[in-house]
């Protein structure tokens, strides 16, 4: 990425917690959010400590989280995702093509993904946010954000903060 400046910024390095193909859906499903209008953060943890795949959030202030799932070994081994309901106003799930879509929660949204692009295969049941919750997701929200900017533009003044 090449700043204003004219020098290259470099880029977050993965945190080696995801797999290659995780990495790729998260892309390929944050290109799908940017398209429709959100700005997405990576990562983030949530008020209950649980840290969220994808959290993407639009000018209205509109809160999604998404789920990447890479394997049905995956999905079967990780059950935390129900605690993100009460942290977004719409709940999705995003996997490759080679899952089988039944496999998915009925009550959540399906995004099929790769590391170029995604579609939405269906889309999520609304359950908005009380008010206090949503100041308080987006505040996290821009704070990380904004941390990640800082580390990108000053790496060494930001050694001893932990997300």
């Amino acid at each position: 990425m090449n700043s204003q400046f004219g020098h290259s910024i470099p880029s977050p390095s993965p945190d080696r917690r995801q797999s290659a193909t995780a990495l790729e859906i998260a892309r390929g499903t944050a290109r799908l959010l940017r398209s429709l209008g959100f700005s997405c953060v990576s990562e983030l943890t949530l008020p209950s400590g649980r840290r969220a795949d994808l959290v993407a959030m639009n000018a209205r202030g509109d809160i999604w989280i998404v789920e990447i799932k890479s394997s049905v070994a995956d999905l079967r081994a990780d059950q935390k995702w129900e605690d993100y309901r009460m942290h977004c106003d719409r709940l999705f799930f995003a996997f490759t093509q080679d899952l089988p879509c039944e496999i998915f929660p009925p009550d959540t949204g399906l995004i099929v993904a790769d590391g170029y692009g995604a579609h939405m295969h269906c889309d999520a049941p609304e359950h908005r946010l009380a008010a206090a919750t949503r100041k308080s997701l987006i505040v996290s929200f821009g704070m990380h954000a904004a941390h990640r900017m800082n580390r990108l533009i000053d790496p060494q003044g930001h050694a001893d903060i932990v997300e």
